[in-house]
Formats: structure tokens, C-alpha cells, sequence
């Protein structure tokens, strides 16, 4: 009887749910139904994959290297290893209107920011303006916790102790004049970045945070005279910081710069001759590196990526190519058994 009472309060309940006697429906893949679906899902996969490829071929690009490892390039000067400010001009030519806006991105090659120890050396809590972390940053950041006399680095970690330091300025030649472009460097950031992931502490002013603290190895002036042309753009919330603590995920990347969307030039950059004036900092040789300028537009989906498109129009022209095959062989094998 004990047993009977164990084994009635162990039984499911006698619900549609627990027995499983709930209505389902289970599709009954015949021939008449996948190759239509192949044939379907291929023409609408190599559709999507043309529209990508033709309007990724459609974006405007200008790319010019600018390492100085030649010893015919105009920045082969500024190529070496000593940690020296070096100033270099590159000439260059537009052949034909680059419509706007136009977006100028600086490139890195063989550089591996996606490395596990270099992606998770900063402190989050310094960087949300934690002033306890300021004075005892995480060990996460090691070896860029602290200088050689113990002072605690702000902010720490090998993100922000690397980040890039190359200027540009741009200028176009207009009768025999170098006409300034003006860049524009708001909100080239995350707004994510921006508003919520990163803080300045709530100390006015800002420098007084930053009190008992030293800057990165690397860097040539502190966090809070990052810009020092727009107060409000120090700190952590500066946008070329906030865009160089995004790590990449591929070794060869592009970072935003700046937008050309101002003035004469709202409407791209016109053909003609430019100079684009480089303060050299930032030392890429000493890891086989690379570095590169690019001027580029957009589209709807976004920048220049002819990947995408082809990636689509492989995978369409594998479906159809599929259906071709299961139509062969349903048609050798199946249509006798039905007649």
C-alpha cells in the first residue's frame, strides 16, 4: 500500500501538457516541397548578395599608406624607432568629386588588439570614475598599474597606454593657396561608450581628480589635456580615447578620425590636389606594422564590404546549384516508383 501511495504521488498530473497528448504538427519534407524551398532561398540570397556587392562597389575609397617604410615615402623620415615627434606632408590626388559625407579613418596592420591579456588590461571602475581605483587601480592592468616610484597610473591598463597619437590635418590646394578642411570629431564615439560605459569623476575641475596620479608611460600630456581646445572633451568621455578603447577583432582595422561634413566641403571633396600634414607618433615598425589613411563614404550598409555580398551570392548559388541536384536525382530514382 506504502508503495501504491509513492508511486501516485510521484505520477504526473493527467493534464493534455504532462502526458504530452498536445496537438502537433511535424512537416512532412517531400521533394515537391525542398527543392522549391532550395530554388526560393537561393534567388532571394543571390538578390540580397547583388544588392550588397553592387552597392558596396558604389562606396567611394582612398586609401594611401603612410608607414614611411620605403625609403620613397614621404614619412620615411619619421619612420624611426626613436619616440621623437616628427612632422611629414602627403600629396595626394582626387580624381573626381568624393561624395559626402566623407569619413576619414586611420588604419593599423598586424595589430593584434584582440589579445586576450591586452583586451582585459583597463579597469572598468576607474574608467566609470571610481576614485578609489584611481589610487589602487586593478590588477588586470598590470604592467601598467603603477610608474617606477609607485604612483598609480590613471587611466591604466595597455588599451590606454597604446593608443593611438598620429594628428592629421588636411588642406586642399586651391590656386596655388593651402585651403584648411575642416574636420569635424563630435560624436565619432559609441553612444554607448559616451553616455553610459564611461565617466569622468564629478570633480570640478577635472584635474584636481587626477591628483596623486601620473598618465600612462606612453602618453605625452594627461587625461584631462587630452583636448585641449574643448574642455568638455577630456578625460575618459574624449572621443579619439573612447574610439581607440573599442578594440578591434581582426589584426588589419580602421578607426573613425573624423567626419568632413562642414563648409565648402558638406558635400564631399572635390577634385583637386590636397596635403594632408601628419605629426608622426606613433611607431608601428618595431612590430612589422603598418599605417594608412582612408578617405571613404557610406551607404546604407554601411562602409565598403565586398565580403558580405559575395558571402550571399556563394551561399544563393550553392542552393540552386543543390536543387539542380536533388531534381536529378528525384527525378532518376523516384518519378518510376510513382508511375
Amino acid at each position: 500500500m506504502l508503495k501504491e501511495a509513492q508511486d501516485h504521488a510521484n505520477r504526473p498530473d493527467n493534464t493534455a501538457f504532462t502526458q504530452q497528448r498536445l496537438p502537433a504538427w511535424q512537416p512532412m519534407l517531400s521533394a515537391g516541397i525542398v527543392i522549391p524551398g532550395f530554388v526560393l532561398i537561393g534567388l532571394a540570397f543571390i538578390g540580397i548578395g547583388v544588392a550588397l556587392f553592387v552597392t558596396s562597389k558604389s562606396i567611394q575609397e582612398l586609401e594611401i599608406d603612410y608607414t614611411g617604410f620605403e625609403k620613397d615615402s614621404a614619412c620615411y623620415k619619421c619612420s624611426d624607432q626613436k619616440p621623437v615627434t616628427c612632422l611629414c606632408q602627403l600629396n595626394f590626388t582626387v580624381e573626381s568629386l568624393l561624395k559626402g559625407p566623407v569619413f576619414f579613418y586611420y588604419g593599423l596592420s598586424n595589430y593584434f588588439q584582440n589579445y586576450r591579456r591586452y583586451t582585459v588590461s583597463k579597469d572598468d571602475d576607474q574608467l566609470y570614475g571610481n576614485l578609489d581605483n584611481f589610487k589602487s587601480p586593478s590588477s588586470t592592468c598590470s604592467p601598467y598599474e603603477y610608474n617606477r616610484t609607485n604612483v598609480p597610473i590613471v587611466p591604466c591598463g595597455s588599451i590606454a597606454n597604446s593608443k593611438f597619437n598620429d594628428t592629421f590635418k588636411l588642406y586642399q590646394k586651391v590656386n596655388a593657396t593651402m585651403k584648411p578642411v575642416p574636420f569635424d570629431g563630435k560624436g565619432i564615439a559609441w553612444w554607448t561608450d559616451y553616455n553610459i560605459k564611461y565617466r569622468n569623476p564629478n570633480i570640478i575641475p577635472l584635474r584636481n581628480a587626477f591628483n596623486g596620479t601620473t598618465q600612462p608611460i606612453s602618453w605625452p600630456s594627461p587625461a584631462y589635456e587630452l583636448d585641449t581646445g574643448n574642455p568638455s572633451n577630456n578625460g575618459f568621455i574624449n572621443q579619439d580615447f573612447l574610439v581607440w578603447m573599442r578594440t578591434a577583432a581582426l589584426p588589419d582595422f580602421r578607426k573613425l578620425y573624423r567626419r568632413i561634413t562642414e563648409g565648402d566641403y558638406a558635400q564631399g571633396l572635390p577634385a583637386g590636389s590636397y596635403m594632408l600634414d601628419i605629426e608622426y607618433n606613433y611607431n608601428v615598425l618595431s612590430f612589422d606594422g603598418r599605417k594608412k589613411v582612408v578617405f571613404s563614404n557610406v551607404s546604407w550598409m554601411g562602409g565598403k564590404n565586398d565580403f558580405l555580398g559575395i558571402a550571399y551570392l556563394v551561399v544563393g548559388s550553392m542552393c540552386i546549384f543543390m536543387s539542380i541536384v536533388m531534381l536529378i536525382v528525384y527525378a532518376k530514382f523516384k518519378f518510376p516508383e510513382e508511375d
